[in-house]
């Protein structure tokens, strides 16, 4: 996504040292998520509502395949 290919990404604080991190920006409304190993492959697109959702849902447990 174009909108966040400048943004100053982050590790997550679950990130743990043997490498299986994720990365997350926010750039005008928008949260991308990456994994950190693989910096130039997809990136998921969430608008506010959605990532707020996504992350509720993961503190819950209840994430649906």
């Amino acid at each position: 996504m174009s909108a966040l290919a400048d943004a100053a990404w982050r590790k997550s604080s679950r990130s743990n040292a043997a490498g299986s991190c994720v990365e997350v920006a926010q750039v005008s409304g928008v949260t991308g998520v990456r994994d950190s190993k693989d910096v130039a492959g997809p990136v998921l697109a969430f608008a506010p509502a959605d990532w707020r959702a996504f992350t509720s849902a993961l503190r819950r447990g209840t994430l649906a395949a």
